[in-house]
């Protein structure tokens, strides 16, 4: 049997060897690496070629989301499972887009687990029904907000609203934005107010996500958390 091999990466140790030892009992997979940073992986990714990358996200270096979307363009048959304690929708809209074939989190149970990742391997995804549900919820939401901008409008962002929903993109808060454009943070508020009411959404998340399937932004390449 061709054993699916395997490459972890998180920055804690103990939990790194821990669940090494609950995947090497298993007679179908195999630890053949470990990475302890997003650049680390990066290179381990190249060097090892594993089916499988267990990914967190709150690494230095680089973020796992970050390493996930440079694997994927890089390695596109490459299966990424992002692993992780917090349950956040942001970083999970974001690790779908990035292209991971799951999120899980850490409080899992190993059989559940270890039942999901085979399922990657089949082509399914490693996301629980909750998870799985408000993804659904997202695209449904999308979808609808979408259809309130009428056919054949053209949608046009300034410059300066651009750079601000790019920001956005990158889950910079409006603080944040405000620093790095040098403008005051009632501007920031402003410029997002006349976002939301040209492309017709609510939330800035979903304006955003709105813009870069569009091609209206460029995609993110910072992490603000």
């Amino acid at each position: 049997m061709k054993k699916i091999r395997v490459l972890l990466a998180d920055d804690h140790p103990l939990f790194r060897e821990g669940l090494a030892n609950v995947i090497n009992t298993q007679p179908d997979f195999e630890v053949v690496g470990e990475a302890s940073d997003g650049l680390e992986v990066l290179v381990k990714a190249r060097e090892l070629e594993p089916d499988l990358v267990l990914m967190d996200i709150g690494m230095p270096g680089c973020d796992g989301l970050e390493a996930t979307q440079k694997i994927k363009q890089e390695q596109p048959s490459v299966i990424i499972v992002i692993l992780t304690v917090r349950d956040e929708d942001e970083k999970l809209f974001k690790a779908i887009q990035y292209g991971a074939q799951g999120y899980l989190l850490k409080s899992i149970r190993s059989w559940q687990m270890l039942k999901m990742l085979r399922g990657t391997v089949r082509g399914e995804a490693a996301i629980t029904p909750a998870l799985g549900g408000r993804i659904l919820e997202e695209f449904r939401r999308l979808g609808q907000q979408a259809h309130r901008i009428p056919e054949g409008e053209m949608v046009s962002l300034g410059q300066r609203e651009k750079e601000v929903l790019c920001l956005v993109a990158e889950g910079a808060a409006d603080r944040e934005i405000a620093q790095v454009l040098d403008i005051s943070i009632h501007t920031v508020k402003s410029h997002m107010r006349n976002i939301l009411a040209k492309l017709h959404f609510s939330r800035r998340h979903e304006a955003a996500l709105f813009a870069l399937r569009k091609g209206l932004i460029e995609p993110p390449r910072n992490n603000w958390h």
